[in-house]
């Protein structure tokens, strides 16, 4: 039986923007792609040159960008290092702490997220340049926690909120320790909110300029260094970036996949 009128109109509307939404999503990075593989200075696809990969060598032999990709990977090490710790502090605090003073101790620790990435730069600036920190990678480290701390709180909070606690009362009843009922129950529970903030934090602090560029003094990363290049016009060097990190994510999305894949098909077992 053939499906009625409204029916069809309403699957074909559907799949059209289905088709116009994958279209806007991947576009640029299919223009971005291409412009890696042009043989023309500036990043371009209108004004083609023929296909080479001279940009890549161009990349291999770019010792700034080289650096500030490690310096990049250092901060972010450094970023998931105290993020973590302090989210989580927060968000025991928040959960376990039955006090009326919740809600305003809740705004001033989600406060950071709302504050200007260039405010919350600055301010760690002159703070610890007034106790003889110079600006650099260790206080990029500190800018940057200071608002991906509460990302991570507001995740662990999240999972916090739908634990069953009487098993913590049953082990804390049965004599066990504060730090060993977290260690044996609170820890394993969270555990897979701690990989999802580790990487959310891990992105949060790759992508950053606005904090960033104030709190790294003389120093660099991937991302201050590409926006200093603005100024001069850019190579498709960058492109070439572009495609290494998107190269980098379709692979972890396709291991992921099929991790996940092999642990469903051994509980179905």
């Amino acid at each position: 039986m053939a499906a009625p009128p409204e029916r069809r109109w309403g699957e074909a509307v559907l799949n059209l923007y289905i088709v116009v939404f994958f279209v806007y999503l991947f576009a640029p990075l299919l223009v971005m792609s291409l412009a890696a593989f042009n043989d023309f200075q500036y990043p371009s696809v209108t004004q083609w040159r023929g296909w080479t990969l001279r940009w890549f060598g161009e990349l291999a032999r770019d010792v700034r960008l080289q650096q500030g990709l490690i310096n990049s990977l250092l901060i972010a090490m450094g970023v998931i290092a105290i993020s973590l710790p302090c989210g989580l502090a927060g968000a025991l605090i928040l959960t376990r702490l039955e006090s009326r003073w919740n809600g305003l101790l809740y705004g001033i620790l989600v406060s950071p997220i709302l504050t200007p990435g260039i405010i919350l730069g600055i301010s760690t600036l002159i703070l610890w340049r007034n106790l003889g920190v110079p600006g650099g990678l260790f206080l990029a480290c500190v800018a940057q926690s200071s608002f991906i701390a509460s990302y991570c709180m507001l995740l662990f909070m999240a999972r916090l909120q739908r634990q069953d606690r009487t098993l913590e009362d049953a082990a804390l009843d049965l004599g066990a320790s504060n730090l060993m009922v977290f260690r044996r129950i609170t820890l394993p529970f969270l555990t897979p909110t701690i990989a999802t903030a580790a990487v959310i934090g891990f992105l949060q602090s790759i992508e950053n300029y606005n904090t960033t560029v104030f709190a790294i003094g003389g120093q660099w990363t991937l991302v201050t260094e590409i926006g200093s290049r603005f100024r001069f016009g850019l190579t498709p060097v960058i492109n070439v970036i572009g495609v290494i990190f998107v190269v980098i994510t379709i692979v972890c999305a396709v291991i992921w996949t099929v991790l996940r894949q092999r642990e469903r098909q051994m509980t179905i077992r």
